[in-house]
């Protein structure tokens, strides 16, 4: 067994059991979660670095060979989207030094943090159906009680449809595992891919490729069933919503691609119509959500949505380029989110209000944190020379190679539309007069610094990723070729 693939998993679970054993401590607390978020990482640099140079990584746990054992695996996708994970919730460890209130840290706010990383990474390396259903469930029970600490009535109404539309997914997950163990005996993806024969031949191909639309859709957010998520991402505070923006919708899209591309390599035509559709649906509907939204969050929040749609043309389009245009949208996506999140965050301490017609005065006021929203904001709308700009350039070329041209001009008008969103957020909430009253915030220039030094180094991290874009690129084309190139998977698992 490779220990180092077991660190990105073992290294959270243990930070989270260490700081719910010292809860009464608070500076033990905040020591513990960060030095277990720089530990992670670290563990999980070091599993992308195995994996560049060594090639897809395996651990078989307990000895027992694959497809009857537990397998963990991390390809470029896996291992990429781990280690960005890392370094965004190491962003959110330190942004919560401050952005999280003593009450919350008080009731498990530390813990539940690691245990959901806990989640989110054994959700990317698991290497069969059940235990991603497992993970899933992990990450969705302290996604819950995260989402509802603090005992807000705003949080537990978000709660409930959080909860309530993600137990549809889950049965709508379960019923899929059900039927693909019914015709193959197996759980295992490499095993599964070697006999999905069965599947052709009863015909149910389309009807599992439907449920597990829908349970993952769910999840990332896609039309129609996104309802939920700019209902609750607006309501916990500003670290929580900045993880959940920037990772959890993202374990939804990874698990629709990896199942597809995996098991589903040659769609009929129906599914990447359908495919086609939900991804133009969803970014219209995301964009067009935010534009009408004067809450930040919430408007944050259908952006959030909007994003999705790119990555599901991406899968749609079932192409080499297609799928790294992709990759690598989702790579620069997670620490773009988090970060507008932990900006939303402090534009409202200094505020002391959500409604951006309400804010104003942030440039003159706080001129770091005005340029600090530029970059993520400009990647989001796909504004060179920021990394969005990539991804987005190379998804309309992928689809202009596959003659999807409506999908392709839907992509660019909601990204004019999304330049005019956060175009309007600056405007108003940092280009326009302060109001009489001012700023409202009584923080220390210490304390605000330990607010904006992550949202900082997220911003420098983004504009050297924008300028010099090849190195990740090259990760989302390698990550790519595994994806439509099965074997070496198969292979690596199965031996």
């Amino acid at each position: 067994m490779k220990v180092l693939l077991v660190l990105p998993v073992l290294i959270p679970a243990v930070t989270g059991i260490l700081t719910l054993l010292l809860r009464r401590s608070r500076f033990a607390q905040r020591t513990l979660s960060v030095l277990g978020a720089v530990a992670l990482l670290g563990a999980s640099s070091a599993v992308l670095w195995t994996v560049q140079t060594s090639g897809i990584q395996v651990a078989q746990m307990g000895n027992w060979a694959a497809p009857f054992g537990i397998t963990l695996v991390a390809d470029s996708f896996s291992a990429g989207l781990i280690t960005i994970s890392a370094f965004v919730a190491l962003a959110v460890a330190v942004y919560a030094l401050r952005g999280m209130d003593v009450e919350r840290e008080f009731f498990g706010f530390h813990t539940l943090f690691h245990l959901l990383m806990m989640g989110i990474n054994g959700a990317f390396i698991t290497g069969d159906l059940f235990n991603m259903y497992v993970w899933f469930e992990v990450l969705l029970i302290a996604s819950f009680v995260l989402l509802v600490l603090g005992n807000e009535e705003r949080q537990l109404e978000g709660a409930v449809k959080y909860v309530g539309i993600n137990l549809v997914a889950s049965v709508s997950f379960l019923t899929a595992i059900g039927l693909l163990y019914g015709f193959t005996g197996s759980l295992n993806f490499a095993d599964i891919a070697t006999s999905m024969g069965n599947i052709q031949e009863a015909g149910l191909e389309a009807t599992i490729a439907a449920l597990f639309l829908v349970g993952f859709g769910i999840k990332a957010g896609l039309f129609p069933l996104y309802f939920w998520l700019p209902a609750s991402y607006h309501t916990p505070p500003a670290p929580v919503a900045a993880i959940f923006a920037g990772l959890l919708t993202k374990v939804g899209v990874y698990s629709l691609i990896r199942i597809f591309t995996l098991l589903f390599p040659e769609p009929t035509g129906y599914t990447k119509t359908l495919l086609l559709v939900v991804a133009g649906a969803t970014m219209v509907i995301g964009v067009l959500g935010a534009l009408t939204e004067r809450n930040v969050n919430r408007l944050l929040a259908f952006l959030v949505i909007s994003a999705m749609g790119y990555v599901v043309m991406g899968l749609g389009f079932f192409t080499t380029l297609g799928l790294a245009g992709a990759v690598f949208y989702i790579f620069q996506d997670i620490p773009v989110k988090a970060s507008l999140f932990l900006i939303g965050g402090v534009m409202e301490r200094e505020t002391g209000t959500t409604e951006v017609g309400k804010m104003g005065g942030l440039y003159m006021h706080r001129p770091l944190l005005a340029l600090s929203f530029i970059v993520p904001a400009f990647s989001l709308a796909g504004f060179p020379p920021f990394p969005g700009f990539w991804g987005k350039l190379t998804l309309v070329q992928a689809g202009l190679a596959t003659e999807n041209y409506l999908i392709v001009a839907i992509a660019l008008l909601v990204g004019v539309l999304t330049l005019l969103v956060v175009a309007q957020v600056w405007a108003r909430a940092f280009w326009s007069p302060a109001r009489e009253e001012g700023l409202v915030s009584t923080d220390t220039l210490l304390q605000r610094s330990v607010l904006q030094a992550p949202i900082v180094v997220i911003g420098i991290a983004l504009l050297a990723v924008g300028l010099y874009a090849q190195p990740l690129f090259d990760l989302a084309q390698q990550a790519a070729a595994n994806l439509t190139n099965t074997a070496p998977y198969i292979q690596a698992v199965l031996g």
